[in-house]
């Protein structure tokens, strides 16, 4: 398909700055973006044989040739002729999900941008636009502390802004497409910028264009969504339960976020501490037809509709039934508290994680005869 038919390219714009003052009528002001580190550069930079041990979660060693960080639209120039001189490109966020199983031979390129622009739609409702290096959590907090609903039941997600349309991320309830106004994202291969729509971005389940053929052509920038006005999404049978736990009769924005995040502090390992990239596999889709067949051996086995006649398996239960769950090999193990995420126990190498992966995936499709999709991006 033709990109230019579908996400015309756009005049290069200057920075967003931040105007968070679209509530209650109130003007616009500066808002509090995270500032940048003393290690880290202010400038468009390139650097070679990068150490990228520091860059993802899993805390794996492994090296690139090249490194490019875009950090505003002044590099755009200096990022198209480092792309042009390399054979193989990588775009990366904050490396939450994805897996080095080798060193990557090519330039692994970042977008740095940290600005946020906030724009009254009328009615409570607002577009937030945000650069693609800020943090996940920051955006949602950011938002639900303004009292703009639509992120807080993705709270606590690792990653970057960028990465999360790419991913489609998901959590209790909510898809990030169910906010999503659009993007903007260069073209690698042209260097031009362009504005993308829910439409162009072929959302599905943790998944987008992105992942497909799109894969490495585009650096997102921005990402803007549509918040405020939301009827709060408390179906999720965990969330409900923890919101019943915290005595919660009303849900808000504010109290969904703090349930889900007590939810995932106590489940799911902290990436500073314990190398992981979240869950490492997707939940396998099926037909009712074949969800009867499975249940009439498994009985007990969860499962959620999707709405359009098809069911998502849970793939923690079909992990943990293979007797996975906390086990540990060497430097490599499942957590205890979740049989969907893969933990580096120290100093693990991340092909030993890659094979933990293909054994857990082997003995489900042997013992159910259903296919583990990988979640995380292997580099091999």
């Amino acid at each position: 398909r033709d990109e230019a038919s579908t996400a015309g390219a756009i005049a290069l714009q200057p920075v967003l700055y931040c105007s968070d003052g679209c509530g209650a009528g109130g003007q616009g002001h500066a808002g509090a973006v995270p500032s940048v580190g003393a290690s880290e550069q202010l400038n468009n930079a390139e650097r070679h044989d990068v150490d990228l041990g520091r860059l993802n979660t899993f805390g794996v060693p492994a090296r690139a040739v090249r490194l490019f960080d875009l950090r505003d639209t002044a590099g755009f120039e200096l990022l198209a002729a480092a792309v042009k001189e390399s054979t193989r490109v990588l775009v990366l966020g904050s490396g939450s999900n994805v897996l080095f199983a080798r060193d990557f031979g090519g330039l692994v390129v970042r977008c740095r941008f940290k600005e946020i622009k906030v724009s009254s739609l009328g009615g409570g409702k607002v577009e937030v636009a945000a650069g693609a290096g800020l943090s996940w959590d920051w955006i949602v907090r950011y938002c639900v502390q303004r009292g703009w609903s639509g992120l807080e039941n993705l709270s606590l997600i690792p990653g970057s802004v960028g990465a999360a349309p790419i991913q489609n991320i998901g959590a209790y309830g909510v898809e990030l497409s169910s906010c999503f106004s659009w993007l903007e994202a260069l073209d690698l291969q042209s260097g031009e910028l362009h504005r993308m729509g829910p439409g162009e971005c072929c959302f599905s389940y943790r998944d987008s264009r992105f992942k497909s053929d799109w894969r490495d052509r585009f650096l997102v920038v921005r990402v803007a969504f549509h918040l405020g006005g939301q009827s709060p999404a408390t179906d999720y049978p965990s969330l409900q339960e923890e919101l019943s736990r915290a005595g919660v009769t009303r849900p808000t924005a504010h109290s969904i976020r703090q349930a889900v995040i007590a939810i995932r502090q106590r489940r799911l390992p902290d990436p500073a501490r314990v190398g992981n990239a979240g869950s490492f596999f997707k939940n396998p889709v099926v037909d009712a037809e074949r969800l009867s067949m499975l249940r009439k051996e498994w009985p007990e086995l969860p499962a959620f509709e999707t709405g359009d006649g098809y069911y998502r398996v849970a793939a923690g239960w079909l992990v943990e039934s293979c007797g996975w769950k906390g086990i540990q090999r060497g430097s490599v193990g499942v957590s205890e508290n979740h049989s969907l995420v893969l933990i580096n126990c120290g100093n693990a190498r991340g092909h030993e994680i890659l094979a933990l992966a293909t054994e857990i995936e082997v003995s489900v499709k042997e013992r159910f005869n259903l296919r583990l999709e990988r979640e995380v991006r292997v580099i091999d």
